[in-house]
Parts: C-alpha cells; sequence; structure tokens
C-alpha cells in the first residue's frame, strides 16, 4: 500500500494565499439538505495531473475560506473523499489550492490485538472485525469456529450491541452475512448453520487498511467454502468485504458503511433459494434486549410486531441503554442499487426463543425471491448503519436514508 494511501491529509482553520486554485466543483444537494455526509470525487488522468497530494481543499463561501479534511480512498488511488453539508439546495463550490498545509495526526485510527482489527475514533474504539478463528464455548461443537465477522459494535456512549455465540444460537456472531439455502449444481449448501457442517463463511486476507480525516476502515478478502465434500473443501464465492465508519457533527451517532461484493468462481455458478434467512446483512442484538424492551419503526410504519416479512427503505432498531438511562440502537438503510430494493427483512417475532423475544434483525435480500450468482460476475450489496444513542425520528431516519441513497450533483468547472 503507498504511503500517500495511509496518510491523511487534515487541514484546519483558514486557508491563506493568492494562487489560483487547480481544480473546483460545484456541490449541489437538494435530497439531503442539513445533513452531513461524506461524498467522493473520481477524478480523471486529466485532473490528477493537475491535483497533487500537497493541495488542500477549500470550502468558499462568499468571502469566506475554509480548510476541508479529505482522504484518498485505498481501493482506488483516483478516488478522494470529503464530508459535505448544505442548508439549502445552493450551489457549494469547493477548489484544490497549492497552499502550505498543517498535517496533524489522523482522526481515526487502528489497532491489531488478539485477532481483532480496532476501529478507533480517537480513542473511542467503534468497533471490532475478527480476522482470526474464534473458538467456540469449551463443550460446544467446533463446528462453530468462524471468523470474518464484525463484533463488537459500539455505541458512542459505550455500549455493546452486538452479540455472538448466543447459546441458542451459537452460529450467530455479531454482524455477518452466510448464504442459508444454496445448490451447488445439485448439492444443497448451507453457509449459515454451522454445526450441519455444510459450508462456512471465514477471513481469508486484508487488502488494506485505510485510516484518516475522513473515516476508518478496511477492505477483507473472505472466502465462502463447500464443505460437503469432507476431503475436498471447495471455493463457492470470493468475497470483498469494503468497511468505512464516520463520524457526523452529533457527538452521539456515528455511521458504518458496509459493502459486500462477491464473486463465484464455479463454472456453473451457484444458486440462492429463496429463504427467510440468508445473505444481506444478518445483525444479533445483545443479550440484554427482549420483547419488553425494544422497538422497531420501518420506513412503511411497521413496528416490532408487524414487520417481519415485510419490505423497507430503513428500520429502526432501539432498546434500553444498559445503564437504564435512555436508549440506543441502530438504523438500518438499504441501498435502492440493491437487489430486491426496498429489502425484505427477518426480525425476530415477539415469542422468539422461547418467549423472551430476543432481538434480531436482517436485510434478506433472497427472502421471497431466488437469486442465480452466474460464474465469474461481480455482485454487489450496500448498507449503511447509523449507530446512535437516544432517539431517532422516522423523519431523521428518510433524511439519513436520502443521504445514502442519492449522492449529490457534482460539477467540475473549468479552469
Amino acid at each position: 500500500m503507498k504511503i500517500f494511501q495511509l496518510l491523511c491529509l487534515l487541514l484546519w482553520g483558514f486557508v491563506q494565499g493568492n494562487e489560483q486554485p487547480c481544480l473546483c466543483i460545484t456541490v449541489e444537494d437538494s435530497k439531503a439538505i442539513g445533513i452531513e455526509r461524506p461524498i467522493s470525487l473520481v477524478l480523471d488522468k486529466e485532473k490528477m495531473d493537475c491535483w497533487s497530494q500537497n493541495m488542500v481543499l477549500v470550502k468558499k463561501s462568499g468571502a469566506k475560506k475554509e480548510a476541508v479534511p479529505f482522504q484518498i480512498d485505498a481501493n482506488q488511488e483516483n478516488k478522494i473523499w470529503f464530508k459535505h453539508s448544505s442548508n439549502s439546495g445552493i450551489k457549494t463550490t469547493y477548489c484544490f489550492e497549492h497552499q502550505i498545509k498543517q498535517t496533524i495526526s489522523p482522526l481515526f485510527e487502528y489497532q491489531k490485538e488478539n485477532g481483532d482489527l480496532n476501529l478507533k475514533y480517537g480513542d473511542q474504539s467503534l468497533l471490532h472485525y475478527r480476522y482470526e478463528i474464534k473458538l467456540p464455548p469449551e463443550g460446544v461443537d467446533k463446528l462453530y469456529q468462524k471468523s470474518g465477522y464484525i463484533h463488537p459494535v459500539i455505541s458512542p456512549k459505550g455500549d455493546t450491541l452486538t452479540r455472538i455465540q448466543p447459546p441458542d444460537h451459537y452460529h450467530h456472531y455479531g454482524i455477518w452475512g452466510p448464504w442459508t439455502r444454496t445448490k451447488i449444481d445439485t448439492v444443497g449448501v448451507d453457509f449459515w448453520n454451522l454445526k450441519d457442517g455444510q459450508g462456512t463463511v471465514l477471513f481469508k486476507s486484508f487488502n488494506n487498511i485505510n485510516i484518516g480525516s475522513v473515516y476508518g476502515g478496511f477492505s477483507a478478502h473472505q472466502e465462502h467454502i463447500n464443505l460437503t465434500q469432507k476431503d475436498n473443501p471447495q471455493l463457492a464465492l470470493n468475497e470483498n468485504l469494503m468497511i468505512k465508519v464516520w463520524k457526523n457533527n452529533n457527538p452521539d451517532q456515528y455511521f458504518i458503511d458496509f459493502t459486500s461484493n462477491f464473486i463465484s468462481p464455479l463454472e456453473n455458478g451457484i444458486l440462492f433459494e429463496a429463504y427467510r434467512y440468508g445473505g444481506g446483512l444478518g445483525f444479533r442484538f445483545k443479550e440484554q434486549w427482549n420483547k419488553d424492551n425494544c422497538e422497531v419503526i420501518t420506513s412503511d410504519g411497521k413496528n416490532r410486531a408487524t414487520a417481519d416479512g415485510t419490505s423497507a427503505r430503513w428500520c429502526i432498531v432501539y432498546g434500553d441503554s444498559s445503564d437504564g438511562e435512555g436508549s440506543s440502537g441502530v438504523l438500518f438503510m438499504s441501498h435502492p442499487k440493491n437487489r430486491s430494493h426496498p429489502e425484505p427483512m427477518r426480525i425476530w417475532p415477539m415469542d422468539a426463543n422461547k418467549g423472551r423475544g430476543d432481538m434480531f434483525f436482517e436485510f434478506c435480500p433472497i427472502r421471497h425471491k431466488e437469486w442465480k450468482i452466474k460464474p465469474h460476475q461481480s455482485y454487489e450489496l450496500n448498507y449503511r448503519l447509523l449507530v446512535f444513542d437516544g432517539k431517532i425520528t422516522p423523519e431523521e431516519a428518510e433524511k439519513h436514508w436520502k443521504a445514502f441513497a442519492f449522492q449529490p450533483h457534482i460539477k467540475f468547472i473549468k479552469k
């Protein structure tokens, strides 16, 4: 990984100088007014020849100039990220300028420890990604061992929201998304229910780890392995899991952008059969939540009792905080380009787990319709999670979903 992909360019305060800008853009945002969000620029060769990493990005508002932090995408060298917000639908101008810059340490950090990659905002841990095998509890079948999942997810004030290896479902691992009922030629393979020994999903390697002023994140290569032929495991899917964690201007919130890109190397591909579980994004919530202290609100107005099996653009899941004061939760957002959007959901009913009503949420793109994955063809699913303390109203949820779903209009200004 190149050095400039690892370093962020953090620029604060007002920018001074009289040099002409090298590259300018206008951003017109009519869908997400008042919402701060990251946006990206992809620079062609001509613009890359103009731009250099020694530049600063300046937001112009009348005579005022404000330096804006930006970050280079580790997955694509000519893609640049920065955060944008506007209180109206008018155009905002940004320019790259040759200036003396002041660099400081990245806002986001990461730490590898005991088989976990810990993404942090300053000193605050936000989430861990498990890249080494996690063994099941003592006395439990080793078929339940796992890597390639996210746990814990931690709210801004410190609540752990995920759970792994619960006794009722030892194969549940925080945030994860194996496919359940699949067919490889004529053979059924279940990558979800590990106890059957038919399949699993494991971490293979990191493509990159990227920290900076705008986000912290990583790209990980995960392998979906067919175990039905015990002496000859078969690679069924190659997956690149891309995670970006970023903050807005609300101290009680942060975001997780979750992208799964996958390709089957199999000669005849693989069939994802229609089923109520599988793929997408699954989230097992903490042990303390049950039917009495957590609730659901969907974009179509469904609640905990009525949401399962329905489809939604977004879904809020929230419940009591661990300290008994207030609440915390997650707003799940499905991208319009996802298969089956608005996306079907699996939400455990109120009587789940012998009446306890534990909370499990999943966007499940194959719930109502099978999906044939052709060989050597790339597929992608995109989700955004807003992790919060306090409350999120349906009106706020809709604004955040629009900020995720609709990119602003960006126009390069010729100089």
